[in-house]
């Protein structure tokens, strides 16, 4: 499996699982556009689109940094094109930047609320409806193109959204850009699915949120490994799935999974949201 030559675009990769993805892609040589809003340092959460730049290409890939606001239509349109006219195209779309806010209906705020399907719902599928032109061009040049949202499988238990109903519905809107976009697009030759972890994962940003202990998670390399598995599929194949790190592993007999731990020797680890 390779992902040398390959033409990626990340949403929201300055830090996190974005970033490890991208450096799991690096690895091979592949050329990656982080698309964020973070252009300068911010104290509280490390990493801007110049600092994952660097990293890329010190991990072996070819990087283009843009600040991009997901909630700007045209910033999503000229960030596509430059990527596409950078590279020569693209082969990988990535949705992978998202608004989080855990709060129950009367304590979330319009702002909070608009911030959310912004960002999830819009500014993925804008950021999907942007790419597929060039998506295309890749399926018909037979380069093995993909669409992988990072959102939940979706699920109408009650219980996954009466804590914080806007959050799920936000979070489920990506997810059924998946299951609409990959059925539309499925005779087009591109793959459209979904990821999601089993545990926590350990970022910046979730360190922020206030009750969840990170360290009875994973990294974001269990993340990253799963995204490499998934765009080495064929994408005339691999479509419309709602994938589950830890199950998508085993499916290719990989069950150790002690090095993504984040204390080594976890066995109770804290699970994420949206999985029974």
């Amino acid at each position: 499996m390779t992902l040398a030559g390959k033409r990626i675009f990340i949403t929201g990769g300055s830090r996190g699982i974005g970033l490890a993805i991208a450096l799991r892609a690096a690895a091979d040589g592949a050329s990656i556009a982080i698309a964020a809003k973070t252009a300068e340092a911010n104290p509280k959460l490390p990493g801007t689109i110049y600092t994952a730049a660097d990293e890329i290409n010190a991990a072996g890939g070819t990087a283009l940094p843009i600040q991009c606001d997901l909630r700007d239509e045209n910033q999503i349109e000229a960030a596509i094109k430059l990527a596409a006219d950078t590279f020569g195209g693209i082969d990988i779309l990535i949705n992978n930047a998202s608004a989080i806010n855990l709060t129950r209906t009367e304590a979330t705020p319009a702002k909070r609320f608009d911030l959310m399907f912004d960002v999830n719902v819009r500014g993925t599928f804008l950021t999907s409806q942007a790419a597929i032109p060039y998506l295309r061009a890749s399926a018909e040049a037979g380069r093995n193109p993909h669409i992988l949202n990072l959102s939940p499988p979706l699920s109408m238990k009650p219980i996954w959204f009466k804590n914080h109903v806007a959050y799920t519905m936000a979070k489920y809107g990506m997810s059924m850009c998946v299951l609409g976009m990959a059925a539309e697009f499925k005779r087009d030759g591109i793959a459209v699915n979904a990821l999601w972890p089993r545990t926590v994962i350990d970022t910046a940003a979730l360190q922020m949120i206030p009750g969840i202990d990170a360290s009875a998670g994973r990294t974001p390399a269990i993340l990253a490994d799963c995204a490499y598995i998934i765009f080495n599929r064929p994408s005339t194949e691999c479509t419309g799935n709602f994938f589950v790190d830890d199950e998508l592993l085993a499916s290719e007999g990989i069950t150790d999974l002690e090095k993504y731990s984040v204390t080594p020797g976890t066995k109770d680890f804290l699970l994420d949201f949206f999985l029974d």
